[in-house]
């Protein structure tokens, strides 16, 4: 049997850093709403120089580098993003040429939040096939680019960034299982309802979100994935050792874990110091832990992403 292992993580953050102070100078908002609401301190913006591909290029570089694998070993390339380079070629493909690498598989996947879990979910499944043994996959966003920052209830939410993981095939379990759900009648509660046609702008090209909607969804969806992911894997919920909810909202993250019944010490929190960045969210949880030491080999960690579309999935893992 073909099993798929995650051993190399990494991340990367724009070095700009942008705190609620900055919004509570322009807008009738104040750092303690913020927190109150969010739990968000801060959040990083990448500068107009830097595209999704710059980001995930860092971020793969140190996944790379701490799984030992050169980047021409790889022969699969996933990038989950909202917010690509181009309409087309992927972002995958522009992250493949700088890296330096060619004839690996390459391709974008489009979960918004949920980007990240639903690539991971893909190249473990193409590795267990037995047609892919070293896959990367990618989390990177800009979504400061969709944002309108003259609203507060969404501008204030969102940074940048890129977490990035290497998987390889491997005799042991590593992805035990994944559950991967949506519901298409739920678009209008988060959505970008904006494209280019002819040249121009078709609709708004700016986030909108019901955040109260939002919210209670959310919860419910990661309560039902979480239970239906481990049962899957044959386990319980209290084999696991570390949650990793989409850094979305510190209330979501609570209230997730108080369903779970899992105690606060097993929810890894960053939305803090990185704000919602989408589907690069959960990767860059993810490393921050494991760099941090408090992710250790074999530990269990389920991962969740719940985002628009709607989309939702979760996927356990033994480090």
């Amino acid at each position: 049997m073909i099993y798929s292992r995650i051993v190399g993580t990494g991340s990367y953050l724009p070095p700009r850093v942008m705190t609620n102070a900055e919004f509570a100078a322009r807008l009738d908002t104040s750092d303690a709403w913020i927190r109150e609401r969010t739990g968000i301190v801060q959040r990083h913006i990448a500068d107009k120089s830097q595209a999704s591909s710059d980001l995930a290029l860092e971020a793969s570089r140190r996944a790379l580098e701490a799984a030992g694998v050169a980047a021409d070993q790889i022969d699969l390339i996933v990038v989950a993003t909202s917010t690509p380079d181009y309409v087309f070629p992927s972002t995958a493909c522009l992250l493949q040429a700088k890296l330096g690498v060619k004839g690996s598989a390459a391709f974008d996947v489009q979960a918004v939040c949920s980007g990240f879990v639903y690539g991971l979910a893909t190249a473990d499944s193409f590795i267990k096939s037995g047609q892919y043994k070293k896959a990367l996959v990618v989390g990177a966003e800009v979504f400061s680019r969709i944002l309108d920052w003259n609203d507060r209830g969404t501008c204030v939410l969102f940074g940048d960034g890129a977490g990035a993981v290497v998987l390889v095939s491997s005799e042991k379990p590593g992805i035990h299982a994944s559950v991967l759900r949506a519901d298409g009648s739920q678009a209008g509660m988060l959505s970008v309802p904006g494209n280019v046609c002819g040249g121009t702008v078709i609709g708004s090209p700016f986030l909108q979100m019901n955040g109260q909607a939002v919210f209670k969804f959310a919860v419910k969806v990661l309560d039902e994935s979480a239970r239906e992911t481990v049962a899957a894997a044959g386990l319980q919920l209290a084999d696991i050792d570390w949650l990793i909810p989409h850094q979305a909202n510190v209330r979501i993250l609570d209230a997730t874990a108080r369903k779970l019944g899992l105690p606060p010490a097993k929810l890894v929190v960053t939305v803090d110091h990185h704000g919602n960045t989408s589907a690069a969210s959960v990767p860059l949880a993810l490393d921050e832990f494991v760099r941090a030491g408090k992710i250790r080999p074999g530990h269990r960690v389920l991962l969740q992403g719940v985002g628009g579309g709607f989309t939702w999935g979760s996927s356990l893992v033994t480090m």
